[in-house]
């Protein structure tokens, strides 16, 4: 807060209507001063196209935001709300329309929303595929940082963290991405696009496919110690890698 008060940092559009929030403030007057950080942006970077769209990555950071539940199936990428900042960065960067005025604000933006781990009363359950965790970007030291962050949220009484090891077979082939959003909606993720379905079969099916992939997936002990034999097999990785 002091850092946007002295005008030491731009908020985001969510720390904006959170402040709004707490500060009481209605909704005209909470209109105008987002209109006012739209123009801040747009003026900080007055040479960058924008493309008018929310950024491929970020439909799925605005529907985790209102969700108390949040259920996520990952087969390639990590789930949005465990990315590091260096992660989320390849995670941008590689969008068939990434634009490089967008990055930096959908990175903040992610960065930010990751807040709602750690609020009381909210759930988080994601179900990975060990091969998310052996498909990194980058080096693997970014793969290390990343999986010790694993490491920490997996400890966090809000947080359920599952992976299906490749010694068990997926219960259902999986085609791509997806996130739950309570019992309300579904975020479907593919490669240049997200696409949220409120279709109440639909948001069942996915309902119905994740219990499947939450069944045959391990947590607790064995999935920290799947991740310490991972950060290790990073780090010797490193070594073969460094010249």
């Amino acid at each position: 807060m002091s850092k946007v008060e002295t005008g030491r940092m731009v908020p985001s559009v969510d720390v904006l209507d959170r402040l709004s929030r707490a500060l009481g403030l209605d909704e005209p007057t909470a209109g105008e001063v987002r209109e006012l950080l739209a123009a801040v942006e747009a003026a900080s970077d007055p040479d960058q196209p924008t493309s008018g769209a929310t950024p491929v990555g970020m439909t799925v950071d605005e529907e985790v935001r209102s969700a108390q539940l949040v259920r996520s199936f990952q087969c390639v990428v990590l789930p949005a709300m465990l990315q590091t900042a260096e992660y989320a960065c390849h995670v941008f960067e590689s969008a068939p329309t990434a634009m490089p005025g967008e990055v930096g604000r959908a990175i903040a933006t992610r960065v930010d929303r990751q807040s709602v781990r750690y609020e009381p009363g909210r759930k988080s359950v994601f179900v990975l595929t060990e091969a998310v965790l052996r498909t990194w970007p980058g080096t693997p030291a970014l793969m290390l940082a990343q999986l010790d962050r694993l490491l920490a949220v997996e400890s966090l009484s809000t947080v359920k963290l599952g992976v299906i090891p490749w010694r068990r077979p997926v219960p259902v082939l999986p085609r791509h991405g997806f996130t739950l959003c309570d019992r309300r909606a579904v975020v479907l993720e593919a490669f240049n696009s997200e696409r949220v379905s409120d279709d109440a079969d639909v948001v069942a099916t996915y309902e119905e496919t994740f219990g499947h992939f939450e069944r045959a997936a391990v947590f607790g002990g064995e999935v920290r110690e799947l991740l310490v034999r991972l950060m290790r097999e990073s780090r010797d990785l490193g070594d073969v890698l460094t010249p």
